[in-house]
């Protein structure tokens, strides 16, 4: 079978029509039922006229769709989405997802966002695998979102540092940022950069003889919390280091934390430091911050402005 995904307006208007109907009619009943059993060709035309939507078709015939809601939100908002049920198992789901992602990029959304109904776990299941969190519940609907990547030239060290005391101003006690990045790339700097910010007392240094250094705030906000996990043999080490703050009561930032340091929150932010090869590669060689918040604790963070 050919997958194709294509983009619809308005003169599509027939054909989603038909597709929302078999899709959603086909589902579980629901009380109460379904939005998208009300919609028309008239009201699914207006909506494809203003917004958009993909459709999706095996071997030329329409088998699923979605529609896009307004463009100037942060987070597009994705909605009547759905296979029709002879064409479930075959991909077209996740393919849809794939084509919205890349028209949400290309639209300049900071992500995507959709609403679940809580009676369907597998339809629930499904927008975690695809990387969308749980925002909040609100009655019978769930809103999951689904944050993109943000990348972030940094020219110099200075630059690092300057985008860590920026970044500072959008924490708060309890988070959690965990820094990959090789030998030299500039963790430490960023991470001083942080503690400017946050206006904690002590010179923010690299802490791998100590593990971990707690550096108190100067004012009425939250300690940072400094860690070197190079040396830790796992998170329960972590757990375990007598800190003179609880990490619920500060920012931690975890250098060489990626694949150890997830388990100690859902949410937290992934930053990776990517900078030149080579022999020749200096402190101030252009680097490249790439920013993956994930959790709950993000949705309404517009970290893009950084």
């Amino acid at each position: 079978m050919t997958l194709s995904i294509e983009p619809v307006g308005g003169a599509d208007a027939a054909v989603v029509h038909a597709v929302v109907q078999a899709a959603f009619s086909s589902r579980p009943p629901l009380d109460p039922p379904a939005d998208a059993l009300h919609e028309t060709e008239e009201s699914l035309r207006e909506a494809l006229a203003a917004n958009g939507g993909l459709v999706a078709r095996l071997d030329g015939d329409p088998v699923g769709c979605l529609l896009f809601g307004p463009g100037n939100e942060p987070l597009l908002l994705v909605r009547r989405f759905g296979v029709v049920p002879g064409a479930q198992g075959h991909g077209v789901a996740g393919a849809l997802v794939a084509a919205a992602a890349a028209a949400a990029r290309s639209r300049g959304h900071a992500g995507m966002r959709v609403y679940a109904r809580v009676e369907l776990p597998k339809s629930l299941a499904f927008w975690d695998h695809h990387g969308f969190v749980t925002c909040r519940t609100e009655g019978v609907l769930v809103e999951m979102v689904r944050l993109f990547e943000i990348r972030i030239p940094v020219p110099t060290a200075d630059a690092a540092h300057d985008l860590g005391r920026r970044l500072a101003s959008q924490l708060k006690a309890g988070d959690l940022v965990l820094l990959t990045g090789g030998l030299g790339a500039g963790k430490t700097t960023f991470t001083r950069g942080i503690g400017v910010g946050l206006d904690v007392r002590g010179e923010v240094t690299s802490p791998t003889f100590v593990i971990a250094r707690v550096h108190p705030p100067n004012g009425a906000g939250p300690a940072l919390v400094h860690v070197d996990a190079y040396r830790l043999g796992g998170i329960d080490e972590l757990d375990d280091l007598d800190l003179d703050t609880s990490l619920d009561e500060a920012v931690t930032v975890v250098e060489w934390g990626e694949g150890l340091a997830e388990g100690l929150a859902d949410n937290r932010l992934e930053i990776t430091i990517v900078r030149g090869v080579g022999d020749d590669v200096s402190e101030d060689d252009p680097r490249e911050m790439i920013l993956q918040p994930i959790g709950a604790r993000w949705c309404a963070n517009d970290l893009g402005n950084l």
